[in-house]
């Protein structure tokens, strides 16, 4: 039981309830509570790739954690949200549209070392709290801002507002705020409406079990 899990992640499961229902199936399957760890998160609306650590395999956490990683996403352009995704609240920025080459243009600003603001909504604490904590009750904070490497940007597809992008990027890259930043540099807003993680390190999507049943 000392071992590596690759699972594929379904939309509106928060990491944590990943990790508990596999560590209720495999504590059952063995007649004891087992140990189960992830290497890094993904958003409740998000899918794709989740690295579990089982038993003793969760002391070698620290060798998952600064692995690059490789996303598909979907940006809704023309609107922004409060979280930066489709769980926030939604306002309309513009209507005007943008052209292809306009985001090939855009897309190459944000290629490279690039200085990226920490999302309000995220888990990064701030004066010992939790940012997502102080966003839900309202309280302003200045967020940091990091630095990260974009490896590789790709269009995708694009059809106004639907602006569909791969990426492979350094750990800590926010892609909510990347979605973010794409569609501010283009002056229209934007924000994440799919994200899917494909690969993390040589840990590819292909390999991954996806969860059965509810729960």
């Amino acid at each position: 039981m000392d071992e590596i899990l690759l699972i594929d992640k379904p939309a509106g499961m928060s990491s944590f309830g990943v990790v508990a229902r596999v560590r209720r199936q495999l504590s059952q399957q063995v007649g004891h509570k087992v140990k189960v760890g992830h290497t890094g998160t993904l958003d409740p609306f998000a899918t794709g790739l989740l690295i579990l650590l089982v038993g003793k395999a969760t002391k070698r956490s620290g060798e998952f954690l600064k692995l690059d990683k490789w996303y598909e996403a979907t940006i809704r352009l023309g609107y922004v949200s409060t979280t930066g995704d489709v769980e926030g609240e939604i306002s309309e920025v513009s209507d005007k549209g943008v052209s292809a080459d306009e985001i090939e243009i855009v897309l190459k600003k944000f290629t490279g070392e690039i200085l990226q603001k920490v999302p309000r909504y995220s888990a990064v604490k701030i004066n010992g709290r939790r940012a997502y904590d102080l966003a839900r009750k309202g309280i302003e904070v200045e967020m940091p801002r990091r630095k990260v490497t974009i490896y590789a940007l790709e269009l995708v597809s694009y059809k106004w507002p639907e602006l569909k992008i791969k990426c492979n990027v350094s750990s800590g890259t926010y892609i909510r705020a990347l979605g973010e930043d794409i569609g501010e540099e283009l002056g229209v807003g934007g924000y994440l409406t799919e994200l899917r993680r494909t690969r993390i390190g040589d840990y590819k999507i292909e390999d991954a079990t996806s969860l059965a049943g509810e729960g």
